[in-house]
Formats: structure tokens, sequence, C-alpha cells
């Protein structure tokens, strides 16, 4: 399975910004897509997840965080709206199989996101 990853890099705060994943070698439309975040120092945390295993959005994303999809690109979305510094971070997609999560289940390598002035 690949993972083409884009969209991060240096934002201002107050900015927008969308990571992709485009994955290849699977059934696209078969899978969940869950998006991780990672900041400096921190446990990885799940911010959105087509599951429902995040009940509750975080205070710190509600509100700002959208996810997306389009099976026609095999690709995901994360689009992060009114971006602050403690969005920084990497950012992880991972998608699992809907009937067998517990084998097949994926992560790309992470997309860097700094927000800074």
């Amino acid at each position: 399975v690949e993972f083409v990853e884009s969209g991060g890099g240096l934002v201002q705060p107050g900015g927008s910004l969308r990571l992709s994943c485009t994955v290849s070698q699977i059934t696209f439309s078969l899978y969940h897509i869950t998006w991780y975040r990672q900041a400096p120092g921190k446990e990885r945390e799940i911010i959105a997840d087509e599951r429902g295993r995040v009940r509750n959005w975080p205070d710190s994303v509600r509100g700002r965080f959208t996810i997306s999809r389009d099976n026609d690109k095999n690709t995901m979305y994360l689009q992060i709206t009114n971006v602050r510094p403690d969005d920084t971070a990497v950012y992880f997609c991972e998608v699992a199989h809907r009937s067998t999560p517990g084998r097949d289940t994926y992560r790309g390598q992470g997309i860097q996101v700094a927000v800074s002035l």
C-alpha cells in the first residue's frame, strides 16, 4: 500500500490548509479513514475518524477540522481552518478495511505542519 501525502508545511496563525493522502494498491472505498496527529513531546491523538471513535471533538479542534474523501481519486482530506500554533504537529492518515480492520490497516508516513508567524 502506498501513500502520497501533501499539503503540509509552514502556515501562519489564522490561515487554512488542506492535507491530502492518496492511497494506492487498495480498493479505497472499502476502507474507513482516520486522521491522527502527534505534537512535539505529546502522545499521538485521533482527531477525526469515520468509525465514530472520536465521540467528542476536543475543544482545540471543534469546528475547525473537517474530513472528507473522494473515492474516485483514492484520496482523503483533512481541512483545517483558523490554524493555531498548537496545531503544530505531524499529521497521519490511516485507512482500515471496513470488514478486517485488525488485519488491514495502513498508515502514511506523516505530514509535517508548523504554525508560526
